[in-house]
C-alpha cells in the first residue's frame, strides 16, 4: 500500500480508475487467503493512521481524511525468486479464486465508507502514482495475523 496524492490506472491509453489523496493498493491473493483475512485487510486499510494531522504527524486514517483507494490486482507480488532467473508464481491463487477475493476486498472497502476505484483484473495495465512522503507499507495477513 502506498500513500498517494494521486494515482491512476490505464488500459490501452484509457484511464479506467483514478483517485486523488489516499492509497494505491497493489493486491496479491494466495490460495490460503480467507474471508477473515479479507475482513482484517479491509479494517487495517481503512483505519491505518499514516495520514498527517494538523501538526504533520501520522495520526489520521483513510476514513478520517475521506481519502480514496485505487485497488489493482497484482499476482506478481507473490513471485518466488529463490530459484533460477525467472520468478515462479505458484504461490499465487488461481485467477478465478483471486478475482473473487479481490472483488470481496473492494466490496468490503466500499461498505466501510471508502471511495474505491479499480483496475481490471487480469488486464495489462499502466499504473501511475505520486507517492506522498514517500509512505509505502507492506501489509501481509497470514494465519489470521496482520504484519
Amino acid at each position: 500500500m502506498q500513500r498517494v496524492t494521486r494515482a491512476s490506472v490505464e488500459i490501452n491509453g484509457v484511464v479506467v480508475g483514478s483517485i486523488d489523496s489516499g492509497f494505491l493498493l497493489l493486491v496479491g491473493i494466495e490460495p490460503s487467503d480467507t474471508e477473515d483475512d479479507i475482513a482484517r485487510a479491509v479494517d487495517k486499510v481503512g483505519h491505518l493512521r499514516v495520514f498527517p494531522d494538523e501538526a504533520g504527524q501520522m495520526n489520521r486514517s483513510l476514513l478520517d481524511t475521506d481519502g480514496s483507494a485505487l485497488v489493482v490486482s497484482q499476482f506478481t507480488l507473490l513471485g518466488d525468486l529463490r530459484k533460477g532467473r525467472r520468478p515462479s508464481f505458484v504461490g499465487a491463487a488461481p485467477p478465478k479464486e483471486a478475482e473473487t477475493m479481490v472483488d470481496r476486498f473492494v466490496d468490503g472497502l466500499r461498505r466501510s465508507g471508502v471511495h474505491v476505484e479499480t483496475g481490471v483484473f487480469g488486464a495489462s495495465m499502466n499504473v501511475e502514482l505520486v507517492n506522498s512522503g514517500p509512505v509505502t507499507i507492506l501489509l501481509e495477513i497470514r494465519d489470521g495475523r496482520v504484519t
